[in-house]
């Protein structure tokens, strides 16, 4: 399967799970919690008001070594924009990539997530687990603070 394919299927439509698509074609779904919606719409909230030189993107389809990766929230630049915005799946990762953490993910699992997005061109993965922990990651591995002028390692969920 191709990722048009998996844009074009109805029947994959409206589900409530992130979609992705392995190295051979089959699709993967993870299901989404209401926390890990809040958890991604404040990351986004975070993200574009801190970033302004760029966008922030929800559930980006990337092209990655394993197929295409989804991750919850990204942030791009406008130069980044400029070279994908034609694409149907970006063919590189922006520079940031987040992933929120579900509980059915294995700790290798994410790790693999963010490799896979550092090879794809991504400056740095941010993992945030349920309780709004952040774990940064760039080419050299874990990092305290982001490249980028955000100072968080997490992120408050009281109402």
């Amino acid at each position: 399967m191709q990722w048009q394919d998996v844009l074009a299927d109805k029947s994959l439509q409206d589900l409530p799970y992130k979609i992705e698509l392995n190295d051979k074609g089959n699709i993967e779904m993870s299901p989404a919690s209401l926390l890990h919606s809040l958890i991604q719409g404040k990351l986004a909230l975070l993200l574009g008001s801190t970033l302004t030189q760029g966008s922030v993107f929800t559930e980006l389809a990337i092209q990655t070594s394993n197929g295409i990766r989804v991750p919850d929230v990204a942030w791009g630049s406008n130069h980044y924009i400029k070279q994908h915005k034609t694409e149907v799946y970006a063919s590189s990762a922006p520079e940031i990539c987040v992933e929120i953490i579900s509980p059915s993910n294995t700790p290798k699992e994410m790790l693999e997530k963010v490799q896979l997005f550092i090879d794809a061109g991504a400056n740095e993965v941010w993992l945030v687990t349920e309780s709004g922990d952040i774990s940064i990651y760039n080419q050299n591995g874990q990092t305290d603070k982001s490249f980028f002028d955000i100072q968080i390692n997490k992120i408050d969920l009281n109402l």
